[in-house]
């Protein structure tokens, strides 16, 4: 599998996350074709068994149709990322994920025009309101670009319930969702289950469907649009299976 998902020249990529995507792109996407794939239990977590052999991640360690697209596969994009770099870098990919909470994207709000400053306010006062009363972290608004500080304790809290999650896998997941919509809050509402994943993406989206509803739509902003949503999609789902 490392011919197909691992390319010979990978640029150095510091952040971990983005280095194990990056080792997943492959412009050519050869045909692969296997007589048996099978299930077993090893060390009680599932192994894929391909003619016998044990699938490898890009990174060389255990771990559809006629062509391997890695881009077709996040569930094993985020599963990959999580054996060959989270799992060594806990802290840090926590730390990241938990910095965005001082920016975080529901609270910079629109000054103008109503109708985005309306659909902002009924997406994303949601999400604060979850904040301030489930984790007793309130956050404060924006109006415009201006960058607003954020009460330091409220950050440490969101720090400590982002870092009190241990599992690698879902740690991925939460990532994903978190550098998706721009927002650790609503990735944290996602992985606590308070907002469903079709709302979430909304959620994380107000700004581009404003901007798709006024200006047109765009096919490959659409498709990109549409591969980062199954992405969220995929993270979601992942995260409520390892934590359910």
């Amino acid at each position: 599998m490392r011919d197909v998902l691992y390319p010979p020249h990978v640029p150095t990529e510091p952040d971990p996350i983005k280095r194990s995507q990056n080792a997943m792109v492959r412009h050519a996407l050869p045909k692969r074709f296997y007589k048996d794939v099978t299930v077993t239990i090893e060390n009680g977590r599932f192994a894929i068994k391909l003619d016998g052999r044990g699938a490898k991640t890009p990174g060389r360690k255990v771990n559809q149709k006629e062509v391997v697209d890695p881009h077709a596969m996040p569930l094993t994009r985020i599963v990959n990322t999580a054996i060959d770099n989270v799992v060594d870098q806990i802290e840090d990919v926590a730390a990241d994920i938990a910095g965005y909470a001082a920016s975080d994207l529901v609270c910079y709000r629109a000054e103008q025009p109503e109708g985005l400053v309306t659909k902002q306010r009924q997406h994303w006062d949601p999400v604060l309101d979850w904040s301030a009363k489930t984790l007793q972290a309130p956050l404060t608004q924006a109006r415009g670009i201006l960058h607003v500080e954020q009460d330091a304790v409220s950050l440490q809290r969101i720090a400590d319930i982002v870092f009190a999650v241990k599992d690698p896998i879902a740690l991925s997941c939460l990532h994903v969702m978190t550098t998706l919509s721009g927002s650790c809050l609503v990735a944290l509402m996602t992985a606590h289950g308070a907002l469903n994943v079709q709302d979430a993406w909304l959620t994380a989206s107000v700004d581009e469907d404003w901007t798709t509803a006024l200006w047109g739509q765009d096919d490959e902003a659409m498709h990109r649009a549409k591969l980062r949503k199954t992405e969220f999609e995929a993270a979601a789902a992942l995260c409520a299976a390892v934590t359910a």
